[in-house]
């Protein structure tokens, strides 16, 4: 009876264990599905938040690929705009430049770079509009004034010092002649070499002499003989230097106006006298129209 009773208790509490047991099992089965329902209530709220957030990228982006559209378009509109400004802004530098190009013309002596010797015609009134004085020490003749046009001058000073300091004795024979002077010259020569003069000389009105940009030159050993002076080392070192100071030889041998006449050398600018001596031509090989284009950087 004692052993019944023993295991009798034994087997309620068992079954008090097991029924504890199927109960909490059966309360955590349902609140796992109350959680599981809540979870997939939540997540199915999440889905819907996520379609809503897609969309607002999708938004998004074409909002920002318009954007980028608009910018790009913007850019080329700009782009467009700045070149037309900077073409604008050639345009006026260019009619600036001409304008500057005019007025430096209208300003220069237009008879500077006419070709006169027997083809264009200085008359009688014709003077520089400036002359100086050429100072005695570089001049062959020291009793007779000699003057050259005034921006001529620097030039023709620089080469001459320039001679002097590489230990040539190059010196002014004649400079500028007015219209008048070279009428007396040329009936001196007339009566001296008849028509013979004609090759040397040139009539009142032809002769560069006019322009105060020529000059002839000699040296103290050669003085008047004019034809020596093509043997002289000063010869030779204007044929190879003048050009540097804008001088080119006017009447070199077998030119077809006078003489061979080594001494006579005429202002034409850096630029133009340049270009004679690298292309081995002379002042009269050019069309007027070709030399017309240096009058405007004659004196640059």
């Amino acid at each position: 009876m004692k052993i019944f009773y023993k295991y009798s208790n034994i087997f309620a509490t068992l079954f008090v264990v097991l029924v504890l047991t199927a109960i909490f099992l059966g309360y955590q089965a349902y609140k796992f599905r109350e959680e599981g329902n809540i979870l997939k209530e939540e997540l199915a709220k999440k889905g819907i938040e996520l379609d809503n957030t897609n969309d607002t990228v999708s938004f998004l982006q074409e909002s920002l690929n318009n954007v980028e559209k608009e910018k790009n378009k913007l850019k080329e509109d700009v782009n467009k705009e700045i070149a037309k400004t900077v073409f604008l802004q050639q345009k006026v530098k260019n009619i600036a430049g001409t304008v500057g190009v005019l007025e430096k013309l209208s300003q220069t002596d237009k008879e500077l770079l006419q070709k006169y010797s027997k083809v264009y015609f200085l008359n009688e009134n014709y003077i520089p509009n400036k002359l100086t004085q050429i100072d005695i020490k570089y001049t062959y003749d020291k009793n007779t004034d000699k003057w050259i046009h005034a921006s001529v001058w620097p030039y023709l000073k620089r080469m001459l010092d320039d001679s002097k300091n590489s230990g040539m004795d190059l010196l002014i024979a004649s400079a500028y002649r007015s219209f008048e002077t070279q009428s007396q010259l040329k009936s001196n020569y007339s009566l001296t070499y008849g028509s013979g003069a004609n090759k040397f000389s040139a009539d009142q009105g032809y002769s560069e002499h006019q322009l105060g940009t020529t000059v002839d030159f000699t040296t103290s050993g050669t003085g008047d003989n004019f034809p020596a002076f093509k043997n002289t080392d000063e010869y030779k070192w204007l044929t190879d230097n003048a050009y540097k100071y804008g001088f080119t030889l006017s009447y070199p041998e077998k030119n077809g106006y006078y003489v061979f006449e080594p001494w006579h050398w005429r202002f034409v600018g850096v630029k133009l006298a340049t270009r004679l001596h690298d292309d081995g031509i002379y002042f009269y090989d050019l069309s007027q129209r070709e030399i017309d284009e240096y009058l405007v950087n004659i004196f640059d």
